[in-house]
């Protein structure tokens, strides 16, 4: 373990853009790994894409249920920091892939016993609830591989090393590809697997990444996380990772719900539908990718300011965030309104699946900056502390709001899958006004998690 003469000590004063740009990237190839198996699996058939896509809703929800301890735990480390306490942030590091090794196999054994009837009960039939089930007892089978991972990047990440971050996804995103190549067709001498070889590639890849996450981290820290602080569990420090975790994990748990339960929807409005929708989610997910990427970074910057009791320095760099990451989202879904017809053609040549994307697509300019002024806002409001204040608005915009008005608009207005993207946007701009004039109150201030502390450890 270092000594507190030799512990490196990281910088407070983080740039926006030198941790922006490399978040940007990996999140850009995590996405990537969603897009090559959609892309890869067209070629094999549209009840493939719909199959996979279902099966990943659920794989979402458990990826977020496992940010509980990551993202709260990154977000206590992170003001640890501020406070200039190194020795416990290496502590809570290592608690925090102990809980979710713990939570991963919990869940990887839910997956592989209940995957079918998880399936079954999205009302998916035939080839499409066929290609679900292989799907989901695979990647869900080994997703406490994703919970270890979830851990170590978060942390890794808020110590301010994300260009490391960004190469292993890119490592894992190339992997991810030969994979798919190799295991869905049949090349390089490997069996013809199809949606299996898909699922199959993903988790090889998630191992290798895993095991070279666990190389950086002891290259990183300050002080190295000793073999026992994995199997020592402070009441103290579970307690903060939960306080700042759970609320982070249900807000997201609840919307990704509600993605359910408008997936439900669309799953009467026909396969056409389904799978437009598939391909318009994927395309969307480009248009606020850097609102994510600076929402992450802005994040760390508010917990370093806020551990460091600099309020003042927090509550400004989250309005410069905003600006920047609402001009990107502007430019990007211009770019998709314009392409939407051509980037639809990239996925299928159906003209009804392709004239129904086309058409949600055309909203984007409306959902898509709602959409961002969230992410950046409500991920600084958790990482000032204030992580309840946003569940609690999401539980009313999202549950009772949107979901009673994308069933009117789907089922009384028959504006069929429109009506999907017309209540969802309502649900972001509502929780968006109602996130900005929070932090312009500046009511966070008050839920710091530590104080600063300038003794030496």
């Amino acid at each position: 373990m270092a000594s507190a003469e030799t512990a490196k000590k990281p910088d407070k004063k983080l740039k926006l853009f030198h941790l922006t740009w490399p978040i940007f990237l990996e999140v850009f190839l995590f996405m990537l790994m969603g897009i090559a198996d959609t892309f890869m699996l067209s070629a094999l058939s549209d009840d493939a894409v719909s199959g996979v896509g279902a099966a990943n809703q659920y794989v979402h929800i458990a990826i977020l249920i496992l940010e509980v301890v990551g993202n709260g735990a990154a977000i206590v480390v992170s003001q640890y920091l501020g406070s200039k306490r190194y020795l416990e942030a290496s502590k809570i590091s290592a608690l925090a892939v102990t809980l979710n090794l713990i939570v991963g196999l919990l869940m990887s054994v839910i997956f592989v016993i209940f995957s079918k009837n998880m399936m079954i009960a999205m009302n998916l039939q035939g080839d499409v609830l066929e290609h679900a089930s292989k799907y989901l007892i695979i990647v869900g089978g080994a997703i406490f591989l994703q919970a270890i991972i979830n851990s170590l990047s978060a942390i890794i990440r808020v110590h301010g090393f994300t260009k490391q971050t960004m190469f292993v996804s890119l490592g894992m995103n190339i992997v991810h590809v030969v994979g798919n190549y190799a295991l869905i067709f049949g090349n390089f001498g490997f069996p013809e697997l199809g949606v299996q070889g898909a699922a199959i590639s993903s988790v090889v890849s998630r191992l290798l990444a895993l095991i070279v996450f666990f190389w950086i981290l002891y290259r990183v820290m300050e002080y190295r996380v000793e073999f026992r602080y994995y199997i020592t569990l402070s009441k103290e420090y579970i307690r903060k990772i939960l306080q700042i975790g759970i609320p982070s994990a249900f807000e997201q748990v609840m919307y990704q719900g509600c993605q359910i339960v408008f997936l439900y929807y669309v799953t009467y409005l026909g396969a056409e539908s389904l799978a437009a929708r598939q391909y318009a989610v994927n395309i969307s997910m480009f248009t606020y990718l850097f609102a994510i990427a600076i929402g992450m970074g802005t994040a760390i910057i508010v917990g370093r300011f806020v551990g460091g009791n600099e309020q003042d320095e927090a509550y400004t760099s989250v309005w410069t965030s905003v600006k920047w990451a609402f001009l990107f989202t502007l430019c990007m879904v211009t770019l998709v309104i314009i392409f939407r017809y051509p980037l639809m053609r990239l996925f299928t040549d159906n003209t009804e699946i392709i004239e129904i994307g086309a058409s949600v697509l055309l909203l984007s300019i409306l959902l898509e900056t709602g959409r961002t002024l969230n992410i950046v806002i409500i991920s600084s409001l958790r990482a000032a502390g204030d992580a309840k204040y946003p569940v609690i608005i999401g539980s009313f915009s999202m549950v009772a709001m949107s979901l009673p008005l994308g069933y009117f608009l789907v089922f009384e207005l028959n504006l069929g899958l429109v009506g999907v993207w017309l209540a969802i946007t309502v649900d972001e701009w509502t929780r968006a006004i109602i996130m900005y004039y929070r932090w312009k109150s500046r009511k966070w201030e008050r839920y710091a998690l530590v104080s600063p502390k300038k003794s030496r450890q």
